[in-house]
């Protein structure tokens, strides 16, 4: 479905197939050993018309001491009927086993792909950015779904850093005792446990923040080393070692993905990637990842890596870069994207809808196998 509903938007690139049926694996991805997924497709006439997955993610409910059921993988054509199904499906899940809330979308957590785009249709998604038909926000609304948190892509051109900040970045290096020093690829294996445990501190007073267990950390970090550019990763140190922060910036591979429009390597899609992701092909960036432990916010460690991460980029011939998502209510974040001189140009929405709960911890047949909706 959503390739097929990706024919009618060019600007837009789709993951690969094959991420898709690994993310999707409720046997092997490690973010299900603490979640459990219940997959919905709606058929009108023998036609798939739209999907939804239905999630109960066990580490959410327990950290944030509630009981919702979160939806993600929501496409579906511009149909009310349709859309009315597919929610209610994952309504009915979410009162069997007692809860009380539905958010979204999260496909399938806080640190995948989230949000619904509510604005800027007429730009590409960057790398591990959805990006969605206008009429999604008018169909989630519609059934009674209401704001919960807007996510803020930021954009910034190479010339558009704030001499300011190119100026006072090595003055706070030397002030704080702390050194800022690209990851080299061979220690990637070796660092990678350290980044897992910044990561879990880092972003834990965020919106609905959920840590990744270990192991779905490391997956994230075998998948990015397949397309890293290591200039553009920077680690945080004291001067006894120990990692405070880090920084990553990724080559946006969406401007190859954008060519392959069935999302299957084979056969000819993986000649298209190799052709446009060849050396200096790729022009712009996303800033993945930027944390800095709470002891040590507020003293400019951010601002030197945002430095970092644009003198390297500008070197390497990068034209722009993407900061997101930026939760609207990272006010940190958000003042320092704003300091160097990016603005906001697009926005995805999380939703949530209060419901009232009739079951306890009922069995919903979670499985993997979607269950068939018939629409008209």
């Amino acid at each position: 479905m959503p390739y097929r509903i990706a024919k009618h938007y060019p600007l837009w690139a789709l993951p690969l197939r094959v991420q898709q049926k690994a993310v999707l694996d409720t046997t092997k991805h490690p973010f299900y050993t603490d979640a459990r997924m219940k997959l919905f497709v709606a058929y009108r006439d023998g036609r798939a018309v739209g999907r939804i997955a239905a999630i109960d993610d066990d580490t959410h409910n327990r950290i944030h001491k509630e009981k919702t059921l979160h939806f993600g993988f929501f496409d579906c054509e511009d149909d009310k009927e349709v859309a009315s199904a597919l929610f209610a499906a994952v309504e009915r899940v979410a009162k069997t086993i007692g809860h009380d809330r539905l958010r979204g979308p999260f496909s399938p957590s806080v640190n995948d792909e989230i949000g619904v785009q509510i604005d800027a249709f007429d730009t590409p998604n960057y790398i591990m950015i959805p990006a969605n038909p206008p009429y999604y926000r008018h169909l989630v609304e519609a059934q009674g779904f209401e704001k919960s948190v807007d996510l803020f892509c930021y954009k910034m051109t190479q010339n558009e850093m704030k001499p300011r900040l190119l100026n006072s970045t090595p003055h706070i290096e030397k002030r704080l005792g702390i050194k800022v020093r690209k990851l080299a690829k061979s220690e990637v294996d070796a660092v990678a446990p350290k980044l897992w445990e910044v990561h879990s501190h880092a972003w834990e007073k965020n919106w609905y923040w959920t840590p990744m267990n270990k192991a779905q950390f490391l997956l994230v970090i075998e998948d990015l080393k397949q397309i890293a550019d290591y200039d553009l990763v920077y680690l945080a140190e004291t001067n006894e070692g120990h990692v405070v922060g880090f920084a990553i910036a990724l080559p946006n591979i969406n401007e190859a993905l954008i060519h392959i429009r069935d999302g299957r390597l084979w056969p000819f899609g993986i000649l298209k990637l190799l052709w446009h992701t060849r050396p200096g092909a790729i022009r712009s960036l996303r800033v993945l990842a930027l944390g800095v432990l709470e002891d040590y916010r507020g003293l400019g460690i951010d601002s030197v890596l945002y430095d970092r991460l644009y003198r390297a980029g500008k070197k390497k011939g990068y034209a722009v870069g993407e900061f997101s998502q930026i939760l609207e209510t990272n006010r940190l974040m958000n003042a320092a994207a704003r300091m160097m001189g990016a603005r906001v140009y697009k926005t995805h929405r999380m939703y949530e809808k209060p419901i009232s709960a009739s079951g306890e911890n009922a069995d919903t047949g979670f499985s993997p196998k979607p269950d068939a909706i018939p629409v008209g």
